[in-house]
């Protein structure tokens, strides 16, 4: 593990040529990172996917012959190192597109990369970057939060609240169900669909009870929870990371909350049943991806390159973030290809290029993407997930355009 460390926090992995190749012309990249700051927890795995990913490009072709040569950058989720990391990605590096990382960043970066015309394929999925009128340089690769928080409500009370013959009692007395949320107030990440999900309970017919403040790096939540516990909630809303949301949902279990649990993606992975325990059995949430060694179309060349790229770190520490890289890396390997075919591999090219994808999938359990000029949300189909048996199972996929098309195409947009 401490030579796994020393390569995670090399501040940059140049990936070697085309086998066969001599000379081949590059294609620069540019990726930034958290290895050591208060997201690390899913960021590691990030890092080591992304490195993994572009080396599997480049043994399968590169960018139509040009091989990828990776930057990979830790900026420690500080926001104006990741504005100083941004320019020297831009004036020293000079890559034509990035591989981005936090909300707080990517938002505070958009009408940078906008200005300067830099294609911005992120790891947030803030529902700001997703309307090209204000954020015409972003993209993302999953769904966005809110839309993740809509569908996870919506999958629990269609699939728990109305049919769960615990809740019988209360549904018969008319009562509505109650629920509360825990995330860190100051996160943007974490803050960012709160709206949404609020909007949307008053949609479904929900009360909703005092936000509880969870520090990213927390490991005791006792007093959030015994706050949010005078409510007496049937459903709390977790917005954070995977190892303060495997703590609260520990401290819930003993202190008899008596609420289920929803999770946005980030706090919803195989660490999280790691980390909390029988706590986490029933436990619902958002995966944009199939879970590490899902039998999914693609997923035996995750494994292989796994094992080939980073030997040390065993297959059961893998998470599924590992396979959200893939659907990065991969996502923006498509998009160079179609701007290289068409003689603009820059970022305006890249920029049309994306916005040519239809129905697009890369396998690995992503539903097909979908991108317009005006329209940068992947799609409307959102899996939702919950813990069984220590496992995870599919609950149900909510299409959220299906479900309220006047809604999708208006308010649910941007925000």
């Amino acid at each position: 593990m401490k030579r796994l460390a020393l390569a995670l926090l090399a501040l940059a992995v140049l990936l070697p040529p085309l086998p066969g190749v001599v000379g081949a012309q590059e294609v620069k990249l540019g990726s930034l990172n958290d290895l050591t700051g208060p997201t690390s927890d899913v960021g590691k795995d990030i890092a080591l996917g992304i490195r993994e990913a572009v080396q599997y490009v480049n043994d399968t072709g590169g960018i139509n012959g040009k091989r990828i040569r990776l930057f990979l950058y830790d900026y420690g989720y500080r926001v104006p190192e990741a504005i100083t990391t941004y320019k020297r990605f831009r004036d020293f590096d000079k890559v034509p597109a990035i591989l981005g990382w936090g909300t707080g960043d990517t938002e505070a970066l958009s009408p940078t990369v906008g200005r300067d015309r830099m294609p911005y394929l992120s790891h947030s999925f803030s529902a700001k970057l997703t309307d090209p009128k204000t954020a015409p340089y972003n993209f993302v690769y999953g769904t966005d939060y809110s839309s993740n928080a809509r569908a996870a409500m919506t999958a629990w009370f269609e699939e728990v609240w109305q049919k769960d013959p615990r809740f019988k009692a209360a549904r018969e007395k008319g009562e509505k169900p109650r629920v509360v949320m825990f995330y860190s107030f100051p996160i943007p990440y974490a803050s960012a669909p709160i709206k949404a999900l609020k909007d949307h309970a008053a949609l479904l017919g929900f009360e909703v009870g005092s936000d509880q403040d969870v520090s990213l790096v927390a490991l005791d939540t006792k007093s959030q929870v015994l706050a949010a516990k005078a409510f007496k909630p049937h459903l709390a809303w977790h917005g954070n990371t995977t190892m303060s949301v495997a703590a609260t949902i520990k401290d819930a279990h003993a202190l008899e909350l008596g609420a289920d649990h929803i999770v946005n993606n980030w706090g919803y992975d195989e660490n999280l049943v790691r980390l909390a325990g029988p706590a986490a059995e029933g436990v619902m949430g958002i995966a944009v991806t199939a879970f590490y060694g899902e039998k999914v179309p693609l997923m035996d060349k995750v494994l292989e390159y796994g094992k080939k790229i980073n030997p040390g770190v065993p297959p059961e520490a893998r998470m599924i973030r590992t396979v959200q890289s893939w659907v990065q890396v991969l996502m923006m390997a498509e998009a160079m290809k179609r701007a290289d075919k068409a003689g603009k591999l820059n970022g305006p090219g890249i920029k049309e290029a994306f916005e040519t994808f239809k129905d697009w999938t890369p396998g690995l359990g992503r539903p097909p993407i979908t991108l317009t000029a005006t329209d940068h949300r992947p799609g409307s189909v959102i899996p939702v997930y919950r813990v069984k048996g220590g496992k995870f199972e599919l609950v149900k996929n909510v299409d959220l355009k299906a479900r309220w098309p006047k809604e999708w195409d208006g308010e649910f947009f941007g925000y």
